[in-house]
Order: structure tokens, then C-alpha cells, then sequence
């Protein structure tokens, strides 16, 4: 019968103190004596939660830190990073909590105009050797176009016209050996 639970009948104290009492229990819990030296001042007891019915909804304040602004800030002009983050290491900051902290510094000598002093910090971390590149920024990679004869493929020693010859023999939907 799942309705006759007695546990919402008293609270922990009381049911162990009832169950010393009557020998089911051999021992006091660690917690029963400092329990019974200092009770709490407003005795704990199970209530049902009451349900809400329709759209009726506590609303849950969002929590936003003036960090949290310049961290979405750092990350949408500057992406995740190169770096990933090195759990094992208790010292570790991440290049954008170096950034956001030396926002707070810059900011604390009294620039105020953010934009400027977005600029201002990435300047700074550039001179402590923190290199940030933005979302999109282009690098500079030399692409060599690969040649079928630096292909990962084997290579087999065949004549360069039989070479030809397979070439042609080989179906249009299938791709090179």
C-alpha cells in the first residue's frame, strides 16, 4: 500500500529516537547526540508540495556578472582559443580570464569607454605575449596541390603508356586506387 507511509509522520529525530526506544535500532546514529544537545529552533516537517496547474510559473531570475558581458564579448571577437583548458592544473587561467581580468584592472585606473577598452586590453595581453586572433582572421597556410604520384595510394612500377591505359579502362564512378 504505497498511500500508508508513516515517513511524513514526525521528522528523523523523532522516528530514530521511536525506534531506540523499541530496540530496533542497537546503536545511536553520530549524529543523534549532537542532534539532541542542540535542536534546530523551527522543528523540520514534510509538506506536499502544492502543484500548479496552467502556465503558472515562478519565474527564476537569470544571474549575470559584469564579467559574464565581457567574457560573451571576448568569445564572440575571439572564439574559444587555441588552447584547451588544462583541467589538471589548479593554476590555470584560461587567456579569457587573463583577458577579463586585465579588463577589470584597465578599467579600475578609470577608462571608462568600453569599446576602447576592449582594444586597450587586447594590446596589453599582446605585450605580455598573449597572442588573440579573431573569428575569421585570415592565416596564412601554403596549400600544394596534391599530384596523383604524391597520393597516399601504392605505387606500382608500370610503363607510362600501360599507365595511361588503365586510366581509361577504369569505370567514371569509381575512385583511383
Amino acid at each position: 500500500m504505497a498511500g500508508s507511509r508513516l515517513e511524513t509522520i514526525g521528522n528523523v529525530f523523532t522516528r530514530t529516537r521511536d525506534l531506540l526506544r523499541a530496540s530496533v535500532l542497537k546503536e545511536k546514529p553520530l549524529w543523534y547526540d549532537v542532534y539532541e544537545a542542540f535542536p534546530p529552533l523551527k522543528e523540520p516537517q514534510f509538506q506536499r508540495p502544492r502543484l500548479r496547474y496552467g502556465k503558472a510559473k515562478a519565474p527564476i531570475q537569470d544571474i549575470f556578472y559584469h564579467e559574464d558581458r565581457i567574457r560573451a564579448r571576448f568569445y564572440s571577437t575571439y572564439g574559444s582559443g587555441q588552447k584547451a583548458f588544462d583541467l589538471f592544473n589548479p593554476n590555470f587561467k584560461s587567456t579569457c580570464q587573463r583577458f577579463v581580468e586585465q579588463y577589470l584592472e584597465l578599467q579600475s585606473l578609470g577608462e571608462t569607454d568600453e569599446e576602447k577598452l576592449f582594444v586597450e586590453t587586447g594590446k596589453a595581453l599582446l605585450a605580455k605575449g598573449i597572442i588573440l586572433r579573431r573569428i575569421g582572421e585570415a592565416r596564412t597556410v601554403i596549400v600544394k596541390p596534391q599530384t596523383m604520384s604524391e597520393g597516399n595510394w601504392p605505387q606500382k612500377e608500370v610503363a607510362p603508356d600501360q599507365h595511361l591505359e588503365t586510366i581509361k579502362e577504369q569505370p567514371k564512378d569509381l575512385s583511383p586506387p
